[in-house]
């Protein structure tokens, strides 16, 4: 099966958090409980980096109940993400799952796996982002348009804490370092949400 990297910038950070998509089940504070995908192994690989973009929170989830992260390319300064390497059917799942669709749907990642920066996503992501490539294989996320958020909407506390998890795992960043990278993102007005928060 052809692997692809799926590039996390939001609660996925954690990898706990990301293996629900693989897996199935219900992450703490979620509303949703998810089907995991076709294929339930775990990711051969992960690291973390850094991204070209800004993150910013909008939208209302319907599992979270509040704002969730999306990636804008065309921002200025670096987003911390993390990589995981999973299957090109892993991928569409996860995307599926995301997007309130059943694992199994069809999606082209041709246009991702030959090199172009842009593709077609599906629902809520829209947008697929290629951000670079590792080992000959790509790195894919997905997003929508920043035109279409006309409002920026906070996210939840548990929110925050699975992308602090995911931070701290990937990055090995403090808690301090943590909290100044959340807080600054647009969307996240609130920089106490954060403190107290447990960390996975």
């Amino acid at each position: 099966m052809q692997p692809i990297w799926y590039v996390a910038y939001g609660s996925n950070l954690s990898r706990e958090r990301f293996r629900t998509y693989l897996q199935g089940g219900q992450p703490d504070g979620s509303g949703r409980n998810y089907p995991g995908c076709r294929d339930t192994s775990d990711e051969l690989d992960s690291f973390g980096l850094l991204i070209t973009g800004g993150v910013y929170f909008a939208g209302r989830s319907s599992g979270w109940g509040a704002g969730m992260a999306f990636y804008d390319p065309e921002a200025p300064g670096e987003v911390a993400a993390r990589a995981y390497l999973i299957t090109a059917e892993q991928f569409v799942d996860v995307l599926a799952q995301e997007t309130l669709r059943s694992p199994g749907m069809a999606l082209d990642l041709t246009p991702a796996f030959r090199g172009d920066r842009y593709s077609n996503g599906v629902g809520g992501y829209p947008i697929l982002v290629r951000v670079g490539c590792r080992r000959g294989v790509p790195l894919v996320t997905f997003t929508r348009d920043r035109r279409s958020a006309s409002t920026l909407v906070a996210p939840t506390a548990l929110y925050l804490a699975a992308m602090a998890t995911g931070l701290r795992e990937a990055h090995g960043w403090s808690l301090r370092q943590i909290d100044h990278y959340l807080s600054a993102l647009p969307g996240c007005s609130v920089k106490h949400r954060l403190h107290g928060a447990k960390l996975c």
